[in-house]
């Protein structure tokens, strides 16, 4: 749910900016796709920390080296994010976001269902992650055109 609001959050503080004249903010889309690298910078700190291990508890077992995982798809956001900030990467990296959060969808159904815990608390619940899952990769495929 954190995801979300800084999602929105920042979608509506980059959306005011371009209304005070702020350059490249001055859309729905633009604000979109930079509140969605926003997230991402957010969600990809939280694979370098002490929350990595809930992530690692999240991936299916026939995930090979979880851990490593959890890297890569940290450092994946990272790189998406970046991709999204410039325009001669954004249509690439919206792209390649859509299929980054298709791919760890089975992660986020394996902690609803298993009944994980993240940070102590029950994570998403699949009737609100499902949505949100499909705005982000909404706003992804927006990003690229």
């Amino acid at each position: 749910m954190v995801v979300l609001i800084v999602l929105l959050a920042s979608m509506l503080a980059y959306r005011a900016a371009g209304r005070l004249g702020v350059d490249g903010l001055n859309s729905w889309q633009s604000a979109a796709t930079y509140a969605l690298a926003t997230m991402l910078l957010f969600t990809a700190t939280t694979h370098f920390t002490s929350m990595r291990e809930d992530f690692v508890r999240m991936m299916p077992p026939w995930i090979p080296r979880p851990r490593a995982i959890v890297y890569f798809t940290g450092l994946a956001e990272i790189a998406g994010a970046l991709g999204l900030m410039f325009p001669r990467t954004r249509r690439e990296a919206g792209l390649v976001l859509i299929a980054f959060f298709v791919a760890v969808f089975p992660a986020n159904i394996r902690a609803a269902r298993s009944g994980l815990t993240l940070r102590g608390r029950p994570p998403t619940p699949l009737w609100l992650r499902a949505p949100m899952q499909l705005l982000f990769i909404f706003i992804a495929w927006w990003a690229s055109r």
